[in-house]
C-alpha cells in the first residue's frame, strides 16, 4: 500500500520524506519532520499521531531506536504500524509490525531509510536506499526523489500508487519543501517530479519572502508589485 524512504542530508541538516501510495492524499497523514530534530513516516495502516510523538522523543535526546522502543511499549495497534525515523545526526530505525499487509520490507542505509508494504517484491526498500546513499552530492529533495523513482522502477507497490508527497525541512519552524499530488490515475510519481522541478528554483525566493520580505523578488502577478 505504501513505501517511503526518510532522508537527512549529510552536508546541509535538512531532513525529508518521499512517498508515495494507492490511497489517497498521502501527504496529508504519512510524513512529517521537525527542523534540527528529525523525520518520520508513518506508514501501512497510519496513525498520524504517532509521528509528533516520535519527533518529541528524538528532540529529548533519546535515539530513533529508543523513541520507537518507547513509544510501541505505551500505544496500542503497534502490530498494524509501519515507523521510519532519522534524526538530526542522520542516526535511523523503523518498526515493521507484524500485522502489515503484504510482501514487507526494510532498508536502512547512511543518512537514510526505506520500508513499504503491499510491495510488488521485498527488493525495493533496498533499491532505495542504494540509490540514496550514491547522491550524496545533491540536494535532498533531489535524492529522496530520485530514490522513490528507482523503488517504483523496480516494482514499487502490487497495484498502481494514486498519491505521493515530498517533505523537507530545513533551519526554519516551517517545512522549506511541502509538495503534494493528493490523487491521480497515473504517472503520479512523475508528477511529484516535475512539481519538485518547477518548485526548486523558487525556494530561496518563497523563503526571503517569509524571513526578509524587503529583499523578496516580484512575480509579475497582478497586484504584485
Amino acid at each position: 500500500m505504501t513505501f517511503s524512504i526518510v532522508g537527512h542530508c549529510e552536508k546541509t541538516g535538512m531532513l525529508g520524506v518521499a512517498i508515495t501510495t494507492s490511497s489517497i492524499c498521502v501527504g496529508a497523514r504519512c510524513p512529517h519532520a521537525r527542523s534540527g530534530v528529525g523525520a518520520v513516516s508513518t506508514q501501512n495502516i497510519t496513525d498520524p499521531s504517532l509521528a509528533p510523538e516520535l519527533l518529541d522523543r528524538l528532540e529529548s535526546g533519546m535515539t530513533p531506536e529508543q523513541s520507537i522502543a518507547d513509544l510501541i511499549q505505551i500505544t496500542d495497534n503497534q502490530e498494524y504500524r509501519q515507523l521510519l525515523v532519522v534524526d538530526y545526526q542522520g542516526n535511523s530505525a523503523c518498526h515493521t509490525g507484524d500485522k502489515i499487509l503484504g510482501i514487507h520490507a526494510e532498508s536502512k542505509g547512511s543518512h537514510c531509510y526505506a520500508a513499504g508494504n503491499l510491495l510488488a517484491n521485498n527488493c525495493v526498500p533496498k533499491a532505495m536506499t542504494d540509490r540514496f546513499e550514491t547522491l550524496s552530492d545533491l540536494h535532498l529533495g533531489d535524492r529522496l526523489m530520485s530514490s522513490l523513482e528507482i523503488g517504483l522502477n523496480k516494482g514499487g507497490e502490487m497495484g498502481d500508487v494514486h498519491s505521493a508527497a515530498l517533505l523537507i525541512v530545513d533551519q526554519q519552524p516551517f517545512p522549506l519543501i511541502d509538495l503534494r499530488v493528493d490523487w491521480a490515475d497515473a504517472e503520479t510519481v512523475s508528477q511529484l517530479k516535475t512539481l519538485w522541478h518547477t518548485y526548486r528554483p523558487q525556494i530561496q525566493d518563497y523563503l526571503t519572502r517569509a524571513v526578509n520580505p524587503s529583499e523578496a523578488p516580484t512575480y509579475g502577478v497582478p497586484g504584485d508589485e
